[in-house]
């Protein structure tokens, strides 16, 4: 019985380290960001006659990861001027009580909350690391983030449209 106990918490033992290290790998800035995939044309939404590649982000883990640990050269503009962003896409309406945050994210974003019909509700400036929320003033069902001042540099304001592809209207899973 004694030698039966013993090696159970061997086994916990032997096990604790690598739970914790998967608890912390989301967390840690050499796990990466996970934008290695190639953007896709089909990921192309256009604002204000402005193109913007994005990743696509329609998981609850991918939301919840984000732009985290994404570098300014990950997000720099392509060389023909598209601006490279993230878009979020939720399985519902989300109401304004459910806002962003910039955890583990080390560069300013602008965000643009937009409603299922394309029109954007609200914009932000949000800064790097900031663990506040930043709110819609309006329920939304998607979110796009890009460079910080993107919008303002670009005249996007609230109420413009985003113009979605039917492959970004949904979730993918």
């Amino acid at each position: 019985m004694k030698r039966r106990r013993a090696s159970r918490w061997c086994i916990v033992l032997l096990a604790f380290p690598v739970l914790l290290g998967a608890r912390c790998a989301a967390d840690d800035p050499k796990q990466g960001n996970n934008l290695n995939v190639m953007v896709e044309e089909a990921n192309t939404l256009v604002v204000g006659g402005q193109k913007f590649q994005v990743w696509v982000a329609d998981s609850s883990e991918e939301r919840q990861r984000g732009l985290m640990h994404v570098t300014a050269e990950e997000m720099a503009a392509l060389p023909d001027g598209t601006e490279r962003g993230m878009w979020f896409i939720f399985p519902n309406e989300m109401s304004t009580r459910y806002g962003f945050w910039m955890r583990n994210t080390i560069i300013p974003l602008d965000i643009a909350f937009v409603r299922a019909d394309g029109k954007i509700v609200t914009i932000h400036t949000m800064a790097p690391l900031d663990e506040r929320s930043y709110y819609p003033k309006a329920p939304y069902r998607y979110a796009l983030e890009v460079n910080a001042n993107v919008f303002s540099r670009l005249g996007i304001r609230e109420g413009d449209r985003v113009e979605i592809p039917k492959s970004l209207l949904k979730t993918r899973r």
